[in-house]
């Protein structure tokens, strides 16, 4: 099988291009390393993209940019995946606002330029989208919450299981990020229903694991395991710190991408997360952190939450179950920050 892996230097992009390839798939990745230029030297992806190139046998990298129309089309028409797994993105609701046709340029067009190339070049190929729950924009804050010592958490028992994929996108303020991730996300939809292709959007929680380049306008965990083991101030912005997010380590979401690419269904969409088990705030993510480092955690706190900030967001991963029963969360949270202390100590 062959796969186009969009983003590749990033994290999911990258695990999902060594995931497949160790599954006997021909891997083209797809990467310009904006990421770079969107969060300066930290962000960049280089060294991601070289460990690719020496860890997956026959690996074709091309250097290209997904807001390049005429270059998407010929690319697709040139490779003909029998795959598409699209992870490149601006990932910044905070960056979106200083850069916004960036964003946008990246986001929406960019995605609705891979659709249209895949239509026309390889329209039975099944198409994945890593989109987020900013797409619900702030409406989670509607839910009644109850606070606990280190957490909030949702006090409707309706939401035991956390938010599904019936919760309304509509009325609600998404950051410019969140509304381009909106406009790819319904046009992914829309090419799966009007075209009958076999789509799917992947409405991410906190995607993270050791291969994170962390910065902290993107990459909760990685970034504040980077603060603690430098002794770097993390700033908590408003919420008390008890804000709360599901996370799923990298490795997984390549599992459920594996399983939608081998049994594809058209216009799908799922809350990939970690989940009500993998989920936690950011003071339980310091303790969990001091808990492999050895170091104590370094903070300071801002009486101002972030413009259409989630006080409490985790997955209802039933549907994914259901329609995936051999698919499930098989790295747990503890785990996941374990390695992410380790790999941030290896490169430093």
């Amino acid at each position: 099988m062959k796969i186009l892996v969009t983003g590749s230097s990033g994290l999911i992009g990258s695990e999902v291009a060594l995931f497949l390839a160790e599954r006997g798939c021909s891997i083209h990745g797809v990467d310009n390393n904006q990421r770079a230029v969107f969060f300066g030297p930290q962000g960049d992806t280089r060294w991601n993209q070289s460990r690719l190139s020496e860890a997956i046998p026959g690996y074709t990298h091309h250097e290209l940019d997904i807001r390049d129309r005429q270059a998407v089309l010929d690319l697709l028409a040139s490779v003909r995946p029998d795959a598409i797994v699209h992870t490149a993105a601006q990932p910044s609701h905070d960056r979106a606002a200083a850069i916004p046709f960036d964003d946008f340029d990246t986001n929406a067009v960019g995605t609705i330029n891979l659709l249209e190339a895949a239509h026309r070049s390889c329209p039975e190929a099944p198409f994945a989208h890593m989109s987020t729950n900013k797409v619900y924009g702030d409406r989670p804050n509607s839910i009644a919450l109850s606070e606990q010592e280190t957490r909030w958490d949702y006090a409707d028992p309706a939401y035991e299981n956390g938010i599904a994929e019936d919760f309304s996108i509509d009325q609600s303020k998404h950051s410019l990020f969140g509304a381009s991730k909106v406009a790819a996300d319904v046009m992914v939809q829309e090419y799966g229903r009007y075209f009958n292709m076999p789509t799917c959007c992947l409405r991410g929680g906190c995607l993270t694991g050791p291969n994170h380049s962390g910065v902290e306008l993107h990459g909760f965990l990685s970034y504040l395991v980077k603060c603690n083991l430098e002794g770097r101030e993390y700033k908590v912005f408003g919420y008390k710190g008890k804000q709360v997010r599901d996370n799923i380590h990298s490795e997984d979401v390549a599992r459920f991408i594996w399983e939608f690419l081998n049994a594809p269904r058209v216009a799908e969409v799922y809350n990939i997360g970690g989940g009500k088990g993998n989920s936690c705030s950011i003071l339980e993510a310091f303790a969990l952190a001091e808990k492999f480092s050895g170091k104590k955690q370094v903070y300071s706190y801002v009486e101002e939450n972030r413009i259409g900030d989630h006080i409490c967001y985790y997955s209802d991963l039933r549907k994914m179950r259901a329609h995936y029963p051999t698919w499930d969360i098989t790295v747990s949270l503890e785990e996941t920050v374990r390695q992410i202390v380790e790999a941030w100590q290896k490169r430093m």
